[in-house]
């Protein structure tokens, strides 16, 4: 397995101005990532996305640094920014152009951030489902393979992200499996990735510390789960997911592609991803050896 890093490993600096998307790229080469995968495009009102996405290809190729992966949001059911959900389609299939631009085999776009006029996630899920289909053979076409990730709260549960995996009708299509991500839904993350595995085109690294519910709240830095306990990033190693176990899961399900390092913890950004990817590296050579 060979570790790249996602660009919103670098959120806190970016959000300051303190780095731009052009210098993670030189950052994760000076910290010894493989590859680096972007979480959307940020630049001025000044230039076009299509003209960004050269720029940030032109970068990579010069830091000979491959762009992996590029993921991005969505609502499928009910649309972001005033769109409607068939214009969330239209615009996902744009990203995916983006995505060619960058060069990349794998992208991720989220499917729904609230259940809208829906009951239920199994009611949302015949429409949710044909939708997926059409964007994952739009980008087939390209010769680009579409995923969904464990995110966004409401498809964040191993069974439901397998129940969307079952009804999409592309063999273009797989899940992004983020071993940290299941906390947010209160799900045990080994026992998730477990769930999902056998289905995974590619793979996040992320590590939380965990707070009962039942506790004190931690304060600031604390995230409240669905079920309603408490969670913070942290470095790869340092937290409650046990990364070396899920990744475990992983190579036993035949999964040997990247690993994306993503970090949101509180610690010194680029302190807590040069430990991060030691211990990643550590576990992973501990795993094939």
């Amino acid at each position: 397995m060979k570790v790249c890093v996602s660009s919103y490993s670098f959120n806190r600096l970016l959000v300051k101005g303190e780095m731009s998307q052009f210098d993670t790229i030189k950052k994760a080469k000076e910290l010894g990532f493989d590859g680096i995968e972007f979480a959307g495009l940020r630049h001025s009102s000044d230039i076009t996305d299509e003209e960004y996405a050269r720029l940030l290809r032109d970068e990579a190729d010069r830091c000979e640094l491959p762009i992996i992966s590029f993921v991005f949001g969505a609502d499928l059911i009910n649309g972001c920014g005033g769109r409607t959900p068939e214009e969330e389609v239209a615009e996902v299939k744009r990203m995916i152009d983006i995505a060619e631009i960058l060069g990349v085999k794998i992208i991720r776009h989220d499917v729904m951030y609230s259940l809208g006029a829906y009951k239920s996630f199994d009611a949302a899920l015949p429409t949710l489902a044909k939708r997926v289909s059409e964007i994952s053979e739009y980008a087939k076409a390209k010769g680009i393979r579409t995923s969904v990730e464990n995110h966004g709260f409401i498809c964040q549960d191993p069974d439901r992200c397998e129940r969307l995996f079952n009804a999409v009708e592309s063999d273009n299509f797989g899940l992004l499996c983020d071993m940290g991500n299941f906390l947010c839904a209160d799900a045990e993350p080994a026992r998730s990735v477990s769930t999902v595995a056998p289905y995974a085109v590619f793979a996040h690294a992320k590590d939380f510390y965990v707070r009962k519910g039942c506790e004190e709240n931690p304060g600031e830095g604390y995230m409240t789960t669905r079920g309603g306990n408490y969670i913070k990033g942290t470095i790869i190693g340092h937290g409650n997911v046990p990364v070396k176990q899920c990744l475990k899961i992983l190579k036993r399900a035949g999964y040997d592609g990247f690993i994306s390092l993503e970090f949101e913890g509180m610690e010194d950004n680029i302190e807590a991803l040069r430990i991060g990817l030691a211990n990643l590296r550590r576990f992973i050579f501990e795993l094939e050896k």
